[in-house]
């Protein structure tokens, strides 16, 4: 079985089953998981921030981050693509009662005019703007990254207004590979940022919140409300551990294998367009030859698999468990169509 669906679909190595084996661990609620807290402490200083949450989901971190931010009644601005509002189950007006402000952008990608031009007045008659939320690298954008240059502009954008600035940075280590930026850029910039362990690097379970002590403190509380509240979480967090130290480097390797496939992709007779491939995530659009739900059957009769985004929308996205043997095998089945 060849698997291109998402990068979730990893399976923990034996070096990194082996760390989750040996983890010392205790009760994470009490504060007293000797490996949940050494992840906490080696994702905070990563990024130069002041504190971490480990937590099960990045749906979680990011649920918890827009609740701490906002109150009821307030609004968010993101992309109209974007996780947060599009994959996670309505969860900010169920969970923080918020308004959204939903933005065009090539690729997923906003730009800190947009920003500047949608927040909203001091009127009763409008929710008060308090958040803005950008995701990097832009899942539903081919895996696209922000020019660094374009955050600090948003950033600027929100100082100036007063409003908070979250990342979604579900695939971050794809976008610091791609572009040559550090956790620490990132950690200069937001006031919050919720990291992945369990796509790219690897982890089996387990996303990171990051932010300054007091937004932290918060946010476990929240997380508690949520149910995120794990016991001997230590065997998660020795996983999250052995992905930070192992398998950051490596991601340039799927994004190789991801631009090989563009191009055979962009030579192929029934795909209309490939979207610019950045990263590991690969979205193409298929012409009229086949649906993309007959197109993914006949994917999975050659035992490969993958996701539609839409309408004649097809995503291949590449990850650790996807050999360069693997990568010759859907090449040759995808030249037979």
């Amino acid at each position: 079985m060849i698997d291109l669906r998402s990068d979730t679909v990893t399976r923990p190595t034996p070096g990194m089953l082996e760390a989750m084996f040996t983890a010392k661990v205790g009760d994470d609620v009490f504060r007293d998981d000797p490996t949940v807290n050494a992840l906490e402490d080696k994702a905070a200083k990563l990024f130069g921030m002041e504190a971490a949450l480990f937590c099960p989901s990045g749906t979680m971190t990011n649920q918890i981050a827009i609740n701490v931010h906002t109150h009821p009644g307030d609004e968010v601005i993101c992309h109209k693509y974007s996780h947060v509002y599009f994959y996670e189950g309505g969860g900010m007006m169920r969970n923080s009662g918020v308004s959204v402000r939903l933005l065009e952008g090539d690729q997923g990608l906003i730009k800190a005019s947009d920003v500047a031009a949608n927040i909203n007045p001091d009127d009763v008659h409008r929710p008060v703007t308090k958040l803005v939320e950008v995701e990097n690298t832009m899942n539903k954008g081919g895996g696209a990254c922000y020019p660094y240059v374009d955050l600090l502009e948003i950033r600027a954008v929100c100082d100036a207004n007063n409003l908070q600035l979250h990342l979604d940075g579900a695939r971050l280590f794809n976008a610091l590979v791609a572009t040559g930026t550090t956790p620490a850029d990132f950690g200069a910039i937001f006031d919050s940022i919720s990291i992945c362990l369990s796509k790219g690097l690897g982890a089996p379970v387990g996303s990171l919140l990051l932010g300054n002590q007091v937004f932290v403190n918060k946010a476990r509380r929240v997380r508690k409300v949520l149910g995120g509240g794990m016991r001997q979480a230590g065997y998660l967090a020795a996983a999250g551990i052995y992905a930070l130290d192992h398998n950051i480097d490596r991601l340039i390797e799927d994004h190789k294998k991801a631009q090989y496939l563009g191009k055979v992709l962009e030579s192929s007779p029934y795909v209309e367009s490939v979207l610019p491939v950045e990263t590991n995530i690969l979205i193409f659009t298929l012409t009229d030859r086949y649906t993309e739900k007959e197109f993914i059957a006949a994917l999975n009769k050659n035992d490969i698999y993958a996701a539609s985004t839409g309408p004649q929308a097809v995503r291949f996205v590449t990850h650790l468990d996807f050999t360069e043997e693997m990568l010759g095998r859907v090449e040759e089945v995808l030249r037979t169509f």
